[in-house]
């Protein structure tokens, strides 16, 4: 499909974070845009502002008859009236990730940024080097970075940066000319049934580069060369572990948990690296943005600048504010590696107790990962386990955030479930102590939590 010959393009699903941003890139690349979401929000009156027509609410009748593509969220199902609409007024109809795909044939350099855990950091990283370059990419991005005032950017057709997520093959749809693969580990048990079908994907999106094209991948992934499996472009290792690549030594924190190092080539010193934001993943994923960015020529000075410059995206590790002297910080974690990362992080934050409500996401991930998630909080001192947050799920019964709670005690852990916001923020308000940090955690709303604590409690309850 060539986008160049859709001139109308309708969007269902049109106030998404994602489906925003690409219906306003191709309105800048003068495209027609119309379409509908459920609920009215600031994203579509957004959208309206730029002059883009929204229905609120999905019916058959919004459908244009003269629309050359429609496009629909993931969210939608077969049955929607729109989707119906649609195939009877014999309109092409994509999903999301196919359409993004077809704009990544706009550009010279499409980027891809896989891996189960850090693609929003490490894409954010990317984009941060390249604007300190005084390159102008294209970024679509899952989370919100400041520097480009959200989760997408219109740039010229030289780079575009996209955070590629494996949740149903999705990134199989793309055309990255270059990509990294930050690591390897089983998640979307909805999906995937087995960790072999996961790395079967991974190699499947490694084969989609081009050969005059190349992959970044991290060496320490389990199984590596599963993922290098028929893959004919060019491989470029990065790692923790060993000298194979691009690799850190004089590894330093300070007392924030900001990492500095220095990296190295095959042997040969590349540069000095200062780091903004905390843990030891970070230097992971910083090594794979600097990989990426020096195969494309970019230059040293740059990808260090850019690197420093990049103080973190919302919900990532975010500092929301304090009260009584308590921190408060809101991160995204929902996979037990991800709530190890940031709890080790905290770690090196000074403070004196960390707190940890978490908010399990998806019934499926908890109930495949409730042992590894057990083992995720050690490095909390209390931990408030929150109902699960079904996003796209039903409850079928089988699990229950008490049958985590159980198995954190078993461990010897202070940990207690607590069945909604307000009990929460009451009962962190009684125990929490100046110099405490509380972090929430999780994919779901659980940062109201904090924003409760920070909103509510310093106005309407009395110093303790």
């Amino acid at each position: 499909m060539n986008l160049k010959d859709c001139k109308k393009i309708y969007f269902a699903g049109i106030g998404g974070i994602s489906m925003s941003g690409l219906a306003e890139i191709l309105l800048n690349d003068n495209h027609i845009i119309e379409g509908s979401d459920n609920v009215e929000s600031d994203m579509t009156r957004r959208l309206e502002e730029f002059g883009i027509k929204v229905h609120i609410g999905q019916r058959a009748q919004n459908v244009p008859s003269d629309a050359d593509l429609f496009v629909y969220t993931a969210a939608l199902k077969n049955d929607n009236p729109e989707i119906l609409a649609a195939k009877k007024l014999g309109i092409n109809i994509i999903d999301r990730a196919e359409l993004l795909g077809s704009m990544m044939k706009n550009y010279k350099y499409p980027i891809s940024v896989a891996g189960t855990h850090g693609k929003t950091t490490t894409t954010s990283m990317i984009t941060e080097i390249l604007l300190q370059n005084n390159d102008n990419p294209a970024v679509t991005v899952g989370g919100v970075l400041p520097s480009i005032g959200g989760n997408f950017r219109i740039g010229d057709n030289r780079y575009f940066v996209v955070e590629s997520c494996e949740y149903c093959d999705s990134f199989l749809k793309f055309n990255p000319f270059c990509g990294v693969i930050l690591n390897i580990e089983y998640d979307h048990a909805d999906y995937f049934k087995s960790l072999e079908q996961l790395y079967k994907s991974f190699n499947n999106f490694a084969t989609l580069i081009p050969a005059d094209g190349f992959l970044v991948i991290n060496d320490d992934i389990l199984d590596v060369e599963k993922v290098l499996k028929n893959v004919d472009c060019e491989v470029i290792k990065y790692s923790q572990t060993n000298k194979n690549g691009f690799y850190p030594e004089n590894i330093e924190f300070d007392d924030m948990g900001y990492g500095s190092y220095t990296a190295f080539f095959n042997g040969e010193k590349i540069c000095d690296v200062c780091l903004s934001v905390p843990g030891e993943h970070n230097i992971s994923n910083s090594l794979g943005a600097l990989a990426l960015c020096y195969k494309l020529g970019i230059k040293v000075e740059s990808i260090t600048k850019g690197l420093e410059n990049f103080k973190g995206t919302n919900r990532r590790f975010e500092y929301k504010g304090s009260f009584n002297d308590i921190k408060v910080i809101d991160d995204y974690a929902h996979h037990p590696t991800e709530i190890k990362s940031t709890l080790k992080a905290a770690k090196a934050v000074n403070a004196n107790k960390i707190w940890c409500v978490f908010q399990p996401h998806t019934f499926s991930r908890t109930k495949f990962l409730l042992k590894e998630f057990s083992e995720a909080f050690d490095d909390a001192d209390n931990i408030i386990i929150l109902d699960i947050y079904p996003a796209r799920e039903k409850d079928d019964g089988t699990i229950h955030s008490e049958n985590l709670v159980e198995l954190i005690e078993k461990r010897g852990k202070n940990v207690l479930y607590m069945e909604n916001f307000e009990k929460t923020r009451d009962f962190l308000y009684s125990h929490c102590n100046p110099q405490d940090l509380l972090i929430t955690m999780g994919a779901g709303d659980v940062y109201l939590v904090g924003e409760m604590m920070l909103s509510t409690l310093s106005t309407e309850l009395p110093t303790k």
